[in-house]
């Protein structure tokens, strides 16, 4: 399916290589003589041609099951990779593409009665029948057989009598459902339903339209794909769609009160639909993309959600790769693990951007307060694709105008305005993220700690924490970790907290105290991360006796009432030397299946007493901890709390928790949510990417009403600035991106040519404040 495009930006991955002709000369190799197509729509018929141009003597079939000109949707948007990749390997079909492309530049957001435009974008666009008919008249031309109103033979029969079977039968693949054990298809219907509409006029931009109605909030994606036409299309979330009577609804019914709805995008004007439907956006995701001969490209083997407008995007790019590989490798097997090797990448990381961008419109109510332009900026940037910097090269008016709606300074980037937390005032947006080092020697912290959180304070962030500090030795994750349940440890915490405040002013340096819960008594992270010590274990206590790698783990004693008091005693203990050490912020751990965490998840928390069951249970024992600590520590100073917002696993922390967790949290006066998650249990699947929790951070920001920090996987300034822009965080917290190196924010202020108060460089270093050269400059 393509649609509504989010702009080209500067994704990771590369757009299509082009398709030279056949290579001179004989070929000493196999190669497919007879393919099989299954499905005609633009994958599959661009694949048919490509295939049998490469090679007029191969026997290629195309079976689709409906008509010539039977068509779900009406406008299709090409990026210029895909278009410049189609003019490489066909001019045919490039020049009578280019012939019917409408072509703009400015997106269109409006939003309480306000018409944001951005500009600079570059879209391509043409009606999604005329391009079946250029795709149908090149196939004709090439030989290529064209069956219509023909189901195709079962899998089975095809591939016995191909040398090559291409299923491109779309989302609702048969071919890969009869293959289902070997494809592996994981299927997600996701929260939306919309329905694919058009209207007899050209807008002249890309226009999304947020309609707040008493059902709730709906939104229009609309862009000109000819002269006179254009698409829309209309999505909610599914409980508006019922509440508004949707579902009552037939074609014609859907199609008029959606005109109702959005009569002044369309100017009174109707629309009209062409056997549409409302439906629900389904993201299929396949282990394996090829059987024996068979290979799936397009909708069968991947889909990525409309907004990002990358349907028909993936399948001509398939069909490019597809031909390639088998241009290039000897035998079809060795073609198929190449063309999947190739693209693999490439649409996951589409999928993830794809992704963001669904779950964005999925939570877009918890968005409209968003004032007018931040708001915009937010929609552009949903998919990570478009950037803060990405932006300033296309629209530097919007842009700018954005910085100052954010509040920027002139000349100051989002990432370098203050933040302040009750009596404390972070120079800037950046944490230097806890990380555990391992290096303590009875949880005192030595010289490796005062160098490496004095080199990344003198480095300019505006919070440096220190890596999880255990409230007792039982408490502790390994023998390495570092404690505050002894004077002795506090005076050493103090050593590094007087030089980051006397030798990096400015920096804060805040505190994260946790206990390791039944994840403990285990070896240094490089001799064995989860595993148990060969020798010298302690006994481990948790929410429920449950080991956290079964038949591995040592199994933990469930606390009792005297353990729980004891608990929360060692915490207080902690929190009051973590004050006289001198820490500006204290952090309470109750994220990746520690102590506190092990009480939350419902995964980890069996217990049947006051302090199990629901989440009000759950959230007691956490509570009563942070009360406690809240007690101990200066009014003045700030207190954030790190949680999991999702376990990334079945039956445990949900979206709608993690808000309510946060909520809890704030009312009893925590200042900040550091959000995280996951590492609760073995089992979890985590979807990676980049900056890939940032998505549970916004959801609490704007849920919970409270500062949030942001973490997981962001290494860009420009991606701090994006996010920090778009209201989806108010802290950033990078950890790897620091262990590569220290000055990353003092770097980040030199790229950006930053010199104001918020990143300073210390007065020694002040020589090194501008890049040496590195070779002869003439």
């Amino acid at each position: 399916m393509a649609g509504v495009l989010t702009m080209p930006g500067p994704g990771p991955e590369p757009g299509p290589r082009a398709l030279p002709g056949p290579a001179p000369g004989p070929r000493a190799r196999p190669a497919p003589s007879r393919v099989a197509v299954v499905g005609g729509g633009p994958g599959g018929l661009y694949a048919a041609a490509l295939l049998k141009r490469l090679d007029p003597a191969r026997e290629v079939t195309v079976w689709e099951r409906n008509a010539p000109s039977d068509t779900f949707g009406f406008g299709v948007v090409l990026s210029d990779e895909t278009l410049g990749g189609i003019q490489d390997a066909d001019p045919v079909v490039y020049e009578a593409l280019r012939r019917d492309l409408v072509r703009w530049d400015d997106v269109d957001v409006v939003h309480r009665g306000h018409r944001t435009t951005s500009t600079g974008h570059g879209f391509a666009a043409l009606g999604r029948r005329r391009l079946l008919e250029i795709l149908h008249a090149r196939c004709t031309d090439l030989g290529v057989r064209l069956r219509f109103h023909a189901e195709a033979p079962p899998g089975d029969l095809l591939a016995a009598g191909h040398d090559l079977v291409v299923a491109a039968d779309g989302v609702h693949s048969r071919t890969r459902e009869a293959h289902a054990a070997h494809f592996r298809p994981r299927i997600t219907t996701h929260r939306c339903r919309y329905i694919w509409l058009a209207a007899d006029f050209a807008f002249d931009a890309f226009r999304f339209e947020i309609a707040e109605t008493e059902y709730g909030v709906m939104q229009l994606h609309a862009y000109p794909y000819e002269a006179g036409a254009s698409t829309a299309i209309v999505e909610m979330r599914e409980e508006v769609w019922r509440a508004a009577g949707f579902d009552e609804l037939d074609e014609a019914e859907s199609t008029a009160r959606c005109a109702k709805i959005f009569a002044e995008a369309l100017g009174g004007r109707e629309l009209r639909s062409h056997r549409s439907a409302w439906t629900a956006f389904r993201t299929v995701v396949n282990a394996r993309w090829s059987y024996g001969n068979t290979v799936l490209i397009g909708d069968a083997a991947h889909t990525a959600h409309f907004s990002i407008g990358s349907g028909t995007k993936l399948a001509v790019e398939d069909a490019l790769a597809l031909a390639r590989s088998l241009r290039d490798h000897p035998a079809p097997a060795e073609a198929l693990a190449a063309y999947e090797a190739e693209r693999r990448p490439v649409v996951e990381s589409t999928q993830r951007a794809a992704t963001a961008s669904l779950q964005w419109f999925e939570e877009l109510a918890g968005h409209v307060d968003r004032p007018p332009r931040l708001f915009a900026f937010d929609l552009l940037t949903r998919s990570r694709r478009v950037t803060h910097a990405n932006l300033r090269l296309r629209d530097p008016v919007f842009t700018a105008a954005v910085e100052t709606d954010y509040g920027c300074p002139p000349g100051t980037p989002p990432m370098f305005t203050p933040l302040r937390l009750r009596g404390l005032t972070l120079r800037n947006r950046i944490v230097v993220s806890p990380m555990d080092m391992y290096v303590a020697e009875d949880g005192v912290p030595g010289d490796f700690h005062l160098v490496h959180l004095g080199a990344r304070a003198l480095g300019g962030p505006g919070l440096v924490m220190t890596e999880m500090v255990c409230v007792s030795p039982e408490g502790r994750i390994t023998p390495g970790c570092t404690g505050l349940w002894t004077d002795g440890q506090g005076a050493a915490w103090r050593r590094i907290t007087d030089f980051v405040h006397d030798r990096a002013p400015g920096a804060a340096i805040g505190v994260q105290l946790g206990h390791s819960g039944r994840k403990g008594s285990t070896r240094l992270m490089w001799e064995g991360i989860d595993q148990p010590l060969p020798e010298g274990n302690w006994p481990l206590v948790a929410a429920s006796p449950l080991p956290y790698r079964p038949g591995v783990s040592q199994t933990p004693a469930a606390l009792d009432r005297t353990g729980l008091t004891a608990v929360r005693e060692e915490f207080t203990a902690a929190a009051r030397r973590a004050a006289r050490a001198g820490f500006d912020l204290l952090e309470l751990h109750c994220a990746h299946g520690y102590l506190l965490s092990g009480f939350l998840s419902p995964l980890t928390n069996r217990r049947t007493d006051a302090y199990g069951g629901d989440l009000t249970a759950r959230l007691r024992f956490p509570l009563e901890v942070f009360d406690a600590v809240r007690a101990e520590w200066p009014e003045d100073r700030p207190m954030t709390v790190r949680i999991s917002a999702t376990d990334w696993a079945e039956g445990g922390t949900t979206a709608e928790d993690a808000v309510a967790i946060a909520r809890a949290f704030a009312a009893h006066g925590a200042d900040a949510i550091d959000v995280s998650t996951g590492q609760v249990v073995p089992h979890e699947t985590p979807a990676y990417g980049r900056s890939y929790q940032t998505p549970f951070a916004d959801r609490i920001r704007t849920g919970a009403g409270v500062p949030v920090i942001a973490v997981g996987a962001i290494s860009s300034w420009d991606d701090v600035n994006s996010l920090l822009l778009a209201g989806r965080t108010d802290l950033c917290a990078l950890a790897r991106p620091h262990l590569y190196d220290p000055n990353w924010t003092l770097h980040a202020a030199a790229e950006q040519g930053y010199e104001g108060p918020a990143a300073p460089w210390p007065v020694p270093y002040r020589a090194g404040s501008r890049p040496p050269p590195t070779g002869r400059r003439d």
